[in-house]
């Protein structure tokens, strides 16, 4: 049976043969208006994702100020999507945590810390290759 509306598309399990065979257009981009949705809503909710992004539009500018080559604009681009990754990542883990488990619970505390330790290495990770391409530039090194 092919479903013939979204209700019934919805209906039908995820994981389905029927359901992984269809391609639909109309369905894949409305499923990016999901990850806008959530994109737009982590934005409005997490500082954090603010900082992130505010700090790679600041290296973007300045990365073209600095007249960058573009497989450097490659690196850091790849930086910030996975900072940006990363947190959208510790985000949606800590919705669920504390949508399932709203009482205190030192295991679930410990994989909150967990999930931002993974932000943080991230995040220190692309400011290395940051310092890198920029003392390139800035102290003129081959």
């Amino acid at each position: 049976m092919t479903p013939r509306s979204d209700a019934e598309f919805e209906a039908e399990r995820i994981g389905s043969p029927s359901r992984a065979r269809r391609i639909d257009l109309r369905r894949t981009l409305y499923s990016f208006r999901h990850a806008g949705r959530g994109f737009a809503w982590a934005l409005t909710s997490q500082a954090n994702l603010r900082v992130h992004i505010g700090a790679a539009a600041v290296v973007l500018i300045a990365a073209l100020l600095l007249h960058f080559s573009p497989i450097e604009f490659v690196g850091l681009t790849l930086c910030f999507a996975v900072v940006i990754a990363a947190e959208l990542f510790n985000t949606a883990l800590e919705v669920l945590i504390d949508y399932a488990w709203p009482e205190h619970h030192p295991m679930i505390g410990r994989a909150k810390d967990v999930a931002a330790a993974a932000v943080l290495t991230a995040a220190v990770g692309a400011a290395i290759v940051g310092a890198l391409l920029f003392a390139r530039h800035l102290f003129h090194l081959a």
